[in-house]
């Protein structure tokens, strides 16, 4: 799956995306609204993640939708 279905789609997968990261609030996830550099960045502050592992997390994720 490509991240443009996911951004087109956010309101949807915005639930999937709070499954994998419950840290992240509602709000967040509006303010986010597909933007995968803000979703990375949210990650990052929530769980002190690098950069790349953040990326990485989101890679992953991507892949098993």
């Amino acid at each position: 799956m490509d991240w443009d279905r996911i951004e087109g789609n956010w309101k949807q997968f915005s639930g999937k995306v709070k499954e994998q990261w419950g840290k992240l609030t509602d709000d967040e996830l509006t303010q986010i609204a597909g933007n995968r550099d803000q979703l990375e960045g949210k990650i990052q502050s929530h769980y002190g993640y690098a950069k790349d592992q953040a990326r990485k997390q989101v890679d992953d994720w991507l892949n098993r939708m």
